[in-house]
């Protein structure tokens, strides 16, 4: 994906596929267009609102408008950005800040009505679901073309 707007359309497309109670985790170094994806999700779904990284606020809930694009019922998105987490918890050295904090987000109460789209949640979100679509980014520092791969995990 060469630009970032062909990193939007690809997320707008993987929306189709989605549905609330869904979790997406989006992982990659920074720059490698997970808040881009984000919005391209949130288009797909058909949400109010502009969408930005919520990394400060660690998540941030888009209402659903009328239909997704194309038809459909939009769907409700909760963006969250768990960067701020996970430094907290290393620079503590205790994985347990973490996992109370995300507790106290009490994000699992959004899974009936939204798709719940997780920045920097690897190993923390497999608690609230018994599947996430993980998806992967990478950004080549060459050319900056951004690479993507995902693939729906089943939690033990």
């Amino acid at each position: 994906m060469p630009t970032v707007q062909d990193t939007e359309e690809f997320g707008h497309r993987l929306a189709a596929g989605l549905v609330a109670g869904d979790v997406v985790v989006l992982s990659g170094p920074l720059g490698a267009g997970k808040t881009a994806l984000a919005r391209g999700i949130a288009a797909g779904l058909g949400v109010e609102g502009k969408v930005s990284s919520p990394t400060f606020i660690i998540a941030r809930e888009h209402r659903a408008g009328r239909s997704r694009p194309g038809g459909g019922p939009a769907v409700a998105m909760v963006h969250a950005d768990l960067y701020r987490l996970l430094g907290d918890a290393e620079r503590a050295h205790d994985a347990h800040l973490a996992l109370d904090e995300l507790d106290a987000l009490d994000l699992d109460t959004e899974l009936d009505d939204a798709v719940l789209v997780v920045e920097w949640g690897e190993g923390l979100v497999e608690r609230l679901t018994d599947r996430h679509l993980q998806v992967e980014l990478s950004r080549d520092s060459d050319d900056d073309v951004r690479t993507v791969r995902w693939e729906w995990v089943l939690h033990q």
